[in-house]
């Protein structure tokens, strides 16, 4: 895993969203060669529409899920204001210290760029918390090049997802498809503005793997599973659209697996059900800050059975309790056994983590606990803590 982790550019497609000074912006932009952006002398959008890029008599081509998706994805210019990058800098050390080597703590306003996709009428727009978690002032330019301001309604952290918006009405848009009905082998394309100045840019590939969990989101609690294709993704494309054959909107793009900073085979896609879900939950609450139970423990194997005398074969031993946690205030003890979560059994940390993965800080969740050999209930309410 360690392996392929080193080749991953963590967010990121668009995280690769040029922070740092203005100057070396400018300078990275311009020093791309002139032949990675060429013109392609058999590019799909100069074949008729009933002809299909692999040849006349090939069962579909490209031209009408293009032609549906473009005009809903839109590029996002985002920029710190000089306030916020102020107060930023005071609370961060600078270039030579811990800061973040692209870009926290550098000098000036964090700058940045990617793409996103309208997925409603009124203007919301869902995209990378990458490409807009930093900023207070946000730009987005329609495909036809009409200008707006957007407001940031929130951010998941933890999924790389936010949500913004516009103020418009009767604006194209993408619905989110089903994305559990997409299979590995199937075609797709990849919808985005790479480079900040390649706008509305469409590329096609296979879904070569589903599923992925490759530890590319920081923090210490993350929800990965996404969608692997080799769709050319470059950085400016993050946030953008995911479409398949039909135009159906099926991932965010989000990722590159890469040891050079730009495409080299592989992009990742946060799946439409995961974006579905986490999305209409920011525009509920704004921003979403997950957290954890508060307790720390083993699985339950032979040796703790023995060790303990406990009356169950699978669980978690709580061996701590983090102070001032929903588990602590709720009254979870060392030597609990969490046998069950709000329903479903719990037979390891694995079971827990899947089962927490969507929990945020205000919800209450049923754990069931075996203490002294007697299985008991308890509510615990997610808090936030330090």
């Amino acid at each position: 895993m360690k392996h392929i982790i080193t080749y991953i550019i963590a967010g990121i497609v668009g995280g690769c969203t040029f922070y740092g000074i203005q100057e070396f912006t400018q300078k990275d932009i311009a020093t791309i060669p002139d032949n990675a952006v060429q013109a392609s002398p058999v590019a799909m959008h100069t074949q008729p529409t009933n002809v299909s890029p692999f040849g006349v008599g090939a069962p579909f081509d490209f031209v009408k899920a293009s032609e549906k998706s473009t005009s809903a994805v839109v590029q996002i210019d985002a920029e710190e204001s000089t306030l916020a990058s102020n107060e930023r800098q005071q609370d961060q050390p600078g270039m030579f210290g811990l800061g973040d080597f692209f870009g926290q703590g550098y000098f000036g306003p964090k700058k940045g760029n990617g793409s996103g996709v309208i997925i409603s009428e009124d203007g919301y727009i869902v995209t990378n918390n990458h490409v807009v978690g930093f900023a207070d002032v946000l730009k987005v330019t329609l495909e036809n090049g009409k200008v707006y301001e957007a407001t940031k309604i929130g951010t998941d952290p933890s999924s790389d997802l936010a949500v913004i918006k516009i103020q418009d009405t009767g604006l194209d848009y993408l619905e989110l498809a089903d994305s559990d009905n997409v299979k590995v082998g199937q075609w797709v394309l990849a919808i985005g503005n790479p480079f900040s100045y390649l706008s509305s840019t469409v590329t096609a590939g296979i879904v070569s793997a589903l599923g992925r969990d490759l530890d590319l989101i920081s923090g210490q609690k993350t929800i990965e599973e996404f969608i692997q294709t080799d769709a050319a993704v470059n950085p400016g494309n993050s946030g953008g659209a995911l479409v398949d054959v039909d135009g159906n909107l099926i991932g965010i793009n989000t990722a590159i697996a890469t040891p050079t900073g730009v495409f080299a085979g592989y992009s990742f896609a946060i799946p439409s059900n995961l974006v579905k879900l986490i999305t209409a939950d920011i525009i509920e609450n704004g921003d979403i800050e997950r957290a954890h139970l508060g307790i720390a423990g083993y699985d339950v194997d032979e040796e703790l059975i023995k060790e303990q005398k406990l009356k169950t074969k699978t669980g978690i031993y709580v061996a701590d309790v983090t102070p001032g946690s929903g588990a602590q205030f709720s009254g979870i003890l060392p030597g609990d056994v969490v046998i069950g979560l709000s329903g479903e059994v719990v037979k390891n940390f694995e079971d827990m983590r899947r089962l927490m993965r969507f929990s945020k800080v205000g919800d209450t969740v049923e754990l069931k606990i075996m203490r002294n050999g007697k299985s008991k209930t308890i509510p615990v309410k997610i808090k936030k803590t330090i």
